[in-house]
């Protein structure tokens, strides 16, 4: 991602060199005159290319991040449905489980990595701490919740698994899904090197693009 774009830049720069000088002989006053609506027509065009590569730079890292999550959900909720012994509303659970992290992951990275990104007030050791934590809350910790609370609720509903005891409701449910929910380490491992690689690679390819449009202003 920090690669993008990469070969539109000397293009652009060509053009404003061309439209200043033409075979190295110097510019009459009526000659610039004429060509400075010309530069200034390349330099906002490349201003905009490079504002839409920092768009395209922003959805590609947040929805890798959120399919990652959604992938996490899907494997969640097949665990959650397997210790509950939950045979019903497959498709539901699924789909949801599917969806609704993959949803969370792009707006919560939107809101904490990109906007702050945006605003200019952010290191790049923050940048990939926000990264990873979107990784790890929005892509394991929320689509393990609701796997468990959906499936919890349909094992109930349907009796597939035995009722709690009173006083030991959080002990009976811990100890349905403790050996299952252990393959969750592997989403939690992937998640955390997925944010923190989205993290850098982001915020690299963030101020690559900022440098090259501060550039571009001073031309």
């Amino acid at each position: 991602m920090a690669a993008l774009g990469r070969g539109a830049g000397p293009e652009l720069g060509d053009d404003i060199k061309l439209a200043t000088y033409t075979h190295g002989q110097p510019s009459s006053p009526e000659d610039a005159k004429f060509r400075r609506p010309m530069v200034m027509e390349i330099i906002e065009k490349k201003i905009e290319y490079l504002r839409k590569e920092n768009r395209t730079l922003n959805i590609y890292g947040s929805v890798f991040l959120g399919t990652t999550a959604g992938c996490s959900g899907i494997l969640a909720n097949f665990i959650f449905r397997y210790c509950f012994k939950v045979q019903h509303d497959a498709l539901k659970t699924y789909s949801s489980l599917a969806t609704l992290p993959f949803l969370s992951t792009v707006v919560t990275y939107k809101l904490f990595v990109t906007d702050a990104l945006y605003s200019g007030n952010i290191s790049q050791e923050n940048c990939v701490v926000r990264s990873s934590l979107v990784g790890l809350l929005c892509g394991v910790v929320y689509p393990s919740a609701l796997a468990f609370s959906k499936n919890g609720r349909l094992a109930v509903k349907y009796h597939t698994v035995p009722l709690p005891p009173k006083g030991r409701v959080l002990l009976h449910w811990f100890l349905l899904y403790q050996r299952e929910v252990k393959a969750m380490a592997i989403p939690l491992t992937l998640q955390m090197l997925f944010g923190i690689m989205n993290g850098l690679q982001h915020y690299e390819a963030f101020e690559s693009i900022r440098s090259r449009e501060e550039t571009v202003h001073e031309d």
